[in-house]
């Protein structure tokens, strides 16, 4: 453990005290945080969150290690990570390693014995801002402020293809990979999908000529208003074949379609929103990691609000019957849970088993 001061300085002058864990330096990012009580490997891992600093809600992090096998990522890709307490001394019969030392071998900045709940607060009402974690507070905040996310998806994606192979599988699915999370791929996978993991910068020349049953949009980091070019082959491929896309895969194909998004206070991050499904008055627990949302209003032509989150009304879902595609703002893949939209990928199975043309 390091355990030496450092400072978390926010975008607006407020300045937090705490002890480093994880590997020294420093760095700037966009300052958000997750309600998740579980699944900080999934959180360290999810390539959503790509160039932010997480915090940590809930206050002891690490006290069932590093499990190599529950990551959704290669690496992490977020720039800091900051808790109230991390365990030192982790005790579950599946763990690998400490938290702190992975993030030292990952290279992750983290900050503990910090008011998490203070700063939690201070974000809730002033809404994300960028901040620095440094050595001593800057006396310039400048450059933190003008501190912006780019290519995102760009940095995340993967760089060549890759396939899956379930067993006896029955159909094949391309996931275009905007910074997929691993429990994607699973869920397909166990469904009797072959899965073909392509770049974000595939064409949709390029998937059509893999010949598949469906397309899944993945979920991925940044604003989606700055993937032009995803955006051009997205309606390029609408219509021509079943499509399903989860989180920014969703904030994409609503654009693809003439809607459009921005950015919210502070977003959804976390495993308890809530989210109603409008057709049945359904109301699922979900896992959400998102700052931008689709404007509801400007899909009407295009398709049909399927999903509102219960606390502020946004969009959580849209279908598109005549496009035989569907997409949804949070994660039925969720790991650690919770497990209620699973069935949303056996709609996708069905939409596939009924042919890959519009009825």
């Amino acid at each position: 453990m390091n355990g030496k001061k450092v400072y978390l300085t926010l975008q607006n002058g407020r300045v937090f005290e705490g002890k480093r864990f994880g590997a020294c330096g420093d760095v700037t990012g966009e300052l958000v945080f997750t309600t998740g009580m579980t699944g900080y490997i999934e959180t360290l891992t999810d390539p959503s969150y790509y160039g932010q600093i997480v915090i940590q809600t809930f206050p002891l992090i690490g006290n069932y290690g590093m499990i190599l096998s529950d990551r959704e990522s290669r690496r992490p890709y977020l720039s800091g990570y900051i808790v109230r307490e991390f365990c030192e001394h982790p005790s579950n019969f599946r763990c690998e390693e400490k938290l702190d030392d992975y993030l030292k071998a990952q290279g992750v900045v983290g900050i503990y014995g910090i008011d998490t709940r203070e700063l939690t607060k201070t974000v809730r009402e002033a809404g994300v801002m960028n901040a620095v974690i440094s050595s001593k507070p800057p006396q310039d905040l400048s450059a933190v402020a003008a501190y912006t996310i780019r290519d995102a998806v760009k940095n995340c994606t993967r760089t060549e293809p890759k396939r899956y192979e379930g067993e006896a599988a029955v159909r094949t699915v391309v996931l275009w990979d905007f910074g997929a999370k691993e429990n994607i791929v699973r869920e397909l996978v166990k469904r009797g999908c072959r899965v073909i993991r392509v770049p974000a910068f595939y064409t949709a020349e390029q998937i059509l000529a893999l010949n598949p049953d469906g397309v899944m949009l993945t979920n991925g980091p940044g604003d989606p208003a700055e993937n032009t070019e995803i955006i051009a082959e997205i309606r390029k491929l609408a219509g021509k074949l079943p499509i399903f896309g989860i989180c920014l895969g969703h904030q994409l194909f609503a654009l693809a379609m003439g809607g459009k998004t921005k950015k919210m206070k502070y977003g959804h991050r976390g495993a308890n929103q809530p989210v109603k499904e409008l057709r049945t008055g359904t109301v699922y627990i979900s896992s959400q990691n998102h700052g931008y949302e689709v404007i509801a209003d400007s899909i009407k032509g295009a398709g049909t609000l399927s999903f509102i989150n219960v606390n502020d009304g946004t969009c959580e879902g849209v279908d598109y019957p005549d496009l035989n595609a569907f997409t949804v703002q949070f994660h039925p893949e969720a790991c650690a849970g919770p497990l209620d939209a699973r069935d949303l990928f056996d709609k996708f199975m069905a939409m596939m088993d009924g042919g890959k043309t519009n009825a």
